[in-house]
C-alpha cells in the first residue's frame, strides 16, 4: 500500500463492517462475533468511526450459492449508494464476496466514490485500478475453488449413492435417524399400511384408522392422507438407492418391504391415478332434482358420485353432532320417478287462467312467522344468558321453528308461471322429450321447483331390487 493511499484516510470517516460465516469446507472457520471484534480493532487502529447501523452480517453461506439473497450485504451496497459510507471493513475479502458478480457490482457503486475495503491483511482502493485487477484475480480464484469444491461434494455424493449408502434428511419412518436400523413397531405399522392399500383402502382411510389409534407420525403429528402416500412412495422402505431422481442401486440398510410388493403398490397407485384422471375428464353430471329434493330428517339432500354411481346424500351426513344422517338414494331412478309423476301432472295443468306470478301469502302465513321469529329470539337470548343452557339444546329447539319458516316460504316463493310456457297440456310427454333432447337441465329443474314444494325421500320400506315408491313423498307446490 503506497503512502498517499494511506493519507487519504480522514479520522472519523464513517465506515461499515461487513461479517459473513464462511462455507464449511473453507479452513478457516472464524464466527461473525469474532469477525466483528476484529473488524472494530482495525477501524480502532484506522480511527474510522463505525455507528451499530452500519455494521451489516450475514450469518449465513450464501456467497456460495449465485441464486441466493444476502440482505446484509444488499442494505450495506444500498447505504453505499447513498454516499453513507467511504470504508468497509472485513475479516477477508473470502467473507465479502465470491462470485465475480459480487465484486463488478460493488465496483460499479465505488465507480464514483473513493471507497476504501479494509481486511485484516491488506486495504484496497476501489478506485484504483491496480487494486480492482488485483480483487478480480482474488475473486475469480475464489469462485474457481468453490466450484471445485462443489464438484467434489457431488461426486462424493454420487459415490455414496452407487455404494448403496443411507441418504437421509427427516427420520424416514420405520428407521432410526441415522436410517441404518429399523424401529421394529414402526416397521409393523409401515407393512400394515401396504397391505391395506393392496387390499383396497384408500390413504384417507388408513391415516383415520391410525389417527383413531393414536399412532403418531415421525414429527409426533397424527397422521394425514399426505403422510400415508409419501410413505407408499417411499423407496427408502424398500432397500432402494436413489440419486437425483434414479435408482441406482440397492441400499446398505434393512429393507422393511420387498422389492416385489413394493412394485406392486407403485403400479396400483397409477392405476388408481389414471381412473381418479378419467373421472375428473368426465362430464359432470347435472342433478335434475337439486334444489328440491329434502330428507326426511329435514335438511337438503345434494347430488355427489361415488362407487356406486350418482345418487342424492343428506347433507347432515357430514355433521358430527346429534344431526348427523347418512340416508341416501340413487340419483337415475329417483329422477326417472319424480319425471313419470311430473309429465303426468303437466299433462293435465291447462296455465291459461294464471296470473302471470303469484306473490300473494296468506295472512295466516305471515302472522304465523312473526310468531316464530319472536321464538327464535327468545331462544337466542336464552342461550345467551343462562348458563345451563346448552349450544346442543339451543339447535335442537331452534330447528323445527326454521323448519317450519322454510316451509311456508317455499309455498309462497315467487314462480313465475312461464317456466311452464309451451309445455303444460296433453302434449307434455312430448315437450318434456324435447327438453332433454335438447339437454335444458336448468328449465326441468326450475318446472320440478315450481310444481313441488318438496321431493321428500323417507327410509326404505322393504328390501330387495327395484326402486321403492313408497318411501318418495312429492309435496305439491299450491297453483290456486
Amino acid at each position: 500500500m503506497s503512502r498517499s493511499k494511506l493519507k487519504a484516510i480522514t479520522p472519523g470517516e464513517p465506515a461499515a463492517i461487513y461479517c459473513r460465516i464462511s462455507h464449511t469446507k473453507d479452513d478457516d472457520q472464524t464466527g461473525v462475533d469474532r469477525q466483528e471484534r476484529i473488524c472494530r480493532d482495525i477501524a480502532q487502529r484506522l480511527q474510522l468511526r463505525v455507528d451499530s447501523a452500519h455494521v451489516y452480517v450475514d450469518n449465513n453461506r450464501s456467497a456460495w450459492q449465485r441464486n441466493r439473497k444476502r440482505p446484509g450485504w444488499e442494505e450495506m451496497l444500498k447505504v453505499m449508494g447513498e454516499g453513507e459510507i467511504r470504508h468497509v471493513i472485513v475479516y477477508h475479502p473470502d467473507r465479502l464476496m465470491r462470485q465475480p458478480r459480487d465484486l463488478e457490482e460493488l465496483l460499479s457503486i465505488a465507480d464514483d466514490k473513493r471507497i476504501l475495503l479494509h481486511g485484516e491483511a491488506n486495504r484496497r482502493d476501489l478506485s484504483d485500478p491496480d487494486d480492482r485487477f488485483i480483487l478480480r484475480i482474488e475473486v475469480a480464484h475464489a469462485c474457481r475453488s468453490s466450484d471445485d469444491a462443489s464438484r467434489r461434494i457431488r461426486d462424493a455424493l454420487v459415490d455414496k449413492a452407487r455404494g448403496g449408502e443411507p441418504h437421509v434428511g427427516n427420520r424416514p419412518y420405520g428407521y432410526t435417524s441415522d436410517g441404518r436400523a429399523i424401529i421394529d413397531e414402526e416397521a409393523e405399522i409401515v407393512r400394515e399400511v401396504f397391505r391395506r392399500y393392496l387390499d383396497g383402502e384408500s390413504p384417507d382411510r388408513i391415516a383415520q384408522d391410525l389417527t383413531a389409534r393414536s399412532i403418531l407420525t415421525t414429527r409426533g403429528k397424527a397422521w394425514q392422507p399426505e403422510n400415508v402416500r409419501h410413505l407408499l412412495s417411499s423407496n427408502f422402505v424398500a432397500g432402494i438407492r436413489i440419486h437425483q431422481g434414479e435408482e441406482v442401486g440397492v441400499g446398505a440398510w434393512p429393507a422393511i418391504i420387498d422389492r416385489g410388493q413394493w412394485d406392486e403398490v407403485q403400479r396400483f397407485r397409477e392405476y388408481r391415478a389414471e381412473r381418479s384422471r378419467e373421472q375428473q375428464r368426465r362430464p359432470t353430471r347435472y342433478y335434475l332434482l337439486r334444489g328440491a329434493v329434502t330428507c326426511a330428517c329435514g335438511a337438503r339432500m345434494a347430488g355427489t358420485r361415488g362407487s356406486r354411481g350418482a345418487y342424492y346424500r343428506c347433507t347432515h351426513a357430514d355433521t358430527t353432532d346429534q344431526r348427523k344422517c347418512n340416508r341416501s338414494i340413487l340419483a337415475e331412478p329417483l329422477e326417472d320417478f319424480v319425471r313419470d309423476v311430473t309429465i303426468k301432472v303437466l299433462a293435465k295443468l291447462d296455465t291459461s287462467g294464471y296470473e302471470p306470478a303469484m306473490t300473494t301469502r296468506p295472512e295466516a302465513d305471515v302472522l304465523a312467522d312473526e310468531k316464530d321469529r319472536a321464538k327464535l329470539e327468545e331462544l337466542k337470548q336464552l342461550w345467551l344468558n343462562d348458563d345451563d343452557f346448552t349450544t346442543a339444546e339451543f339447535q335442537a329447539m331452534r330447528a323445527p321453528i326454521l323448519k317450519r319458516m322454510k316451509e311456508r316460504q317455499r309455498k309462497t316463493v315467487r314462480r313465475p308461471i312461464a317456466v311452464l310456457d309451451g309445455i303444460a297440456g296433453p302434449d307434455a310427454e312430448a315437450s318434456w322429450r324435447r327438453l332433454e333432447k335438447e339437454e335444458d337441465y336448468a328449465r326441468m329443474n326450475a318446472i320440478y321447483r315450481f310444481l313441488f314444494a318438496a321431493v321428500v325421500v323417507r327410509p326404505p320400506t322393504r328390501k330387495g331390487r327395484g326402486f321403492d315408491t313408497d318411501r318418495v313423498d312429492i309435496k305439491p307446490n299450491p297453483l290456486d
